[in-house]
């Protein structure tokens, strides 16, 4: 019977974090049409997770886009379809390995850095002197963050399919011999919009997820260094599975 209520405790309180934070999102979303609105705190968030990120995301994408067509060439040769080795790199990065890896990427650097940095300004109390200068501090640091996460990831996403689609060709082209012209003709032949558009819309849901998510739970910290540890780490992991649990339904629609 302990074990049974244990359970429903944790399932009750799952439930109640999981409200808290779609009021807080809802709350927070909101602000984006109230004025002052924060431009310029935008731009600087942008760059702190977007540059930010960049040498991480342009590494993976290269090394993403390299074993995909040694793996591939190997895989489609033996039944003579070599040929369909553009296609093959090209949808798997654009619509499943460039956005989830490119947000896993994004939620280990960018958005344990904004949940940590949100817990450390409660530790240290600067939220409390945000206000006492009449600066909405979920205007200032919540929303900027949220808007800057959903606008650089698919920029990021981007940025990772190019790499990672130059990555396979000179693997498939200059290192394998497959045919350059036959290589990106049929890239050019079986890519549709259809697969770039569910390549971007789940970049733009997974960057929203990840601001909420790293937002809510550095908002929540204990203010104490262990609880920020705490928090930091538990963002980490909660936009991870959410991010794969994501990307499946938003497959499953566009199948």
């Amino acid at each position: 019977m302990n074990i049974i209520g244990q359970l429903g405790r944790n399932v009750m309180q799952s439930i109640a974090k999981l409200g808290d934070a779609t009021l807080f999102a809802l709350a927070t979303l909101r602000l984006f049409f109230a004025k002052p609105w924060q431009g310029k705190h935008f731009v600087m968030q942008m760059y702190a997770v977007g540059v930010g990120s960049l040498i991480i995301i342009v590494i993976t994408g290269a090394f993403t886009g390299m074993v995909l067509a040694l793996q591939g060439y190997h895989m489609l040769v033996k039944v003579g379809t070599e040929a369909l080795l553009g296609p093959w790199v090209a949808l798997s990065l654009i619509r499943e390995l460039g956005p989830v890896l490119a947000a896993l990427m994004f939620v280990g650097r960018a958005g344990s850095s904004i949940t940590a940095e949100i817990g450390i300004m409660r530790v240290t109390e600067q939220m409390d002197a945000l206000e006492m200068m009449a600066v909405n501090p979920q205007a200032r640091v919540m929303l900027t963050r949220i808007i800057a996460c959903a606008i650089s990831l698919p920029l990021l996403v981007a940025i990772f399919d190019m790499v990672g689609l130059f990555a396979g060709y000179l693997i498939g082209v200059e290192m394998l011999g497959v045919n350059g012209g036959v290589y990106i003709g049929e890239t050019i032949d079986k890519v549709g919009m259809i697969d770039i558009q569910a390549g971007i819309t789940k970049s733009i849901y997974f960057g929203l997820l990840v601001g909420i998510i790293c937002t809510y739970m550095g908002q929540r910290a204990t203010a104490t260094t262990e609880g920020v540890a705490k928090a930091t780490t538990r963002a980490v992991m909660l936009c991870s599975v959410m991010v794969l649990i994501l990307d499946y339904i938003i497959t499953s629609f566009y199948l």
